[in-house]
């Protein structure tokens, strides 16, 4: 993997910056559509390639290993393969959702022992397993294995935990060096800063993932409840320390608000479930603030979902008849709604790009905040 740095923001610390797998070239800023289970929810490959044209998008280990585990993805030739999609993917390490299922779980030294929501049955997740799982699946860019804390976090807790997160970084490494590649393509590492929203602990551990010199690295632990001044503190702080040189991943983040102002910062890289989980209750992202279609309001809304005309639901079909697929339960209208939201999130870090390389992303990134702040 290879990654240039075009252009610095000269107002602010965005970064307009490429980054070249064996899978293609993706341009930063960059937001990576979630396709947890090998899907991105309710999007066919075609419409995700040609309507919304991510250049990279994300799966899960912790999803993919359960199932369809990673035997099958293995006879398949790898995930790119299995599910039909040839451009660049990332997958985390299953960290956050081992976080996420703490009444599950048991965390030690060792690494963590979970029950699978699926059928109950037991697994340990260590970072030498989850490497091995990571190659077999087959992503362009693997992530660490880390523990997320939760939000808020005790102090002590979140001092163990970093120490912990670095403790399982070095077997990560230590184990990678000794995995073949799985496949006729190579995989990018990324190690991920943790220590809560403690600026000392934000520090260290930046300090410790950037002594790594890996190609690339995250900010995970961020999203997990905070308030949004403190994700940007804290990701300010790390993006302060990290090589210029890399490319810097903020996991899971987040509102179209939190991504611009977040690439302001320093950052390069975005996923969240946001654009899909929200468009599948009737939410709708638009450059002029937030739409609940569900509202009687757009009962007799003929104008376009979106007259901006980012993707072809946009102007296909109008409000009222988004509203009507919704009110009858129908599955389009979760279609249209993810569809539109994913294609606005990709409009959205593109034109952040462009604003950078144009030098004037201060004035655009304030107009579209104050837009975006808004229920329509």
């Amino acid at each position: 993997m290879d990654f240039t740095l075009i252009q610095k923001d000269s107002k602010t610390k965005a970064r307009a910056g490429e980054l070249t797998t064996d899978h293609g070239t993706i341009d930063t800023p960059i937001f990576m559509p979630v396709g947890t289970v090998a899907s991105v929810k309710g999007v066919h490959q075609r419409e995700l390639k040609d309507e919304i044209n991510p250049d990279i998008i994300l799966g899960n280990t912790y999803h993919l290993y359960l199932r369809p585990k990673t035997g099958i993805l293995q006879e398949a030739g790898g995930l790119h393969k299995f599910m039909g999609w040839d451009r660049p993917i990332l997958t985390d390490s299953g960290g956050y959702q081992v976080y996420s299922l703490s009444d599950n779980r048991k965390i030690k030294e060792e690494g963590v022992k979970f029950k699978s929501h699926i059928d109950g049955s037991r697994h340990l997740f260590t970072p030498e397993n989850v490497m091995e799982i990571q190659r077999t699946i087959g992503a362009d860019i693997i992530m660490a294995f880390d523990e997320c804390t939760p939000y808020p976090c005790d102090y002590q807790y979140a001092k163990r935990s970093m120490h912990m997160t670095h403790r399982w970084l070095d077997r990560c490494i230590n184990h990678l060096e000794k995995l073949p590649y799985t496949y006729d393509y190579s995989q990018s590492f990324f190690p991920i800063v943790q220590g809560s929203t403690y600026k000392d602990l934000r520090k260290q551990s930046a300090e410790y993932i950037a002594s790594v010199e890996a190609e690339g690295n995250a900010i995970g632990g961020l999203s997990v409840g905070e308030p949004a001044e403190e994700m940007y503190e804290m990701a300010e702080l790390v993006c302060d320390i990290l090589p210029e040189d890399k490319p810097r991943y903020l996991m899971g983040v987040g509102t179209p608000i939190n991504i611009l102002e977040n690439i302001a910062l320093g950052v390069d890289m975005f996923d969240c479930v946001m654009p899909t989980r929200n468009a599948r209750n009737g939410m709708l992202f638009t450059a002029h603030g937030t739409i609940n279609i569900k509202n009687k309001k757009w009962e007799n809304d003929f104008s376009p979902l979106d007259e901006m005309g980012i993707t072809f639901v946009d102007t296909e079909y109008s409000k009222a008849y988004l509203r009507h697929l919704f009110a009858a339960n129908e599955y389009l209208g979760k279609q249209i709604a993810t569809i539109h939201n994913l294609g606005f999130y990709l409009w959205l870090v593109r034109t952040a790009r462009e604003r950078i390389l144009a030098g004037d992303f201060l004035e655009w990134k304030t107009k579209m905040v104050n837009q975006m702040d808004k229920r329509l």
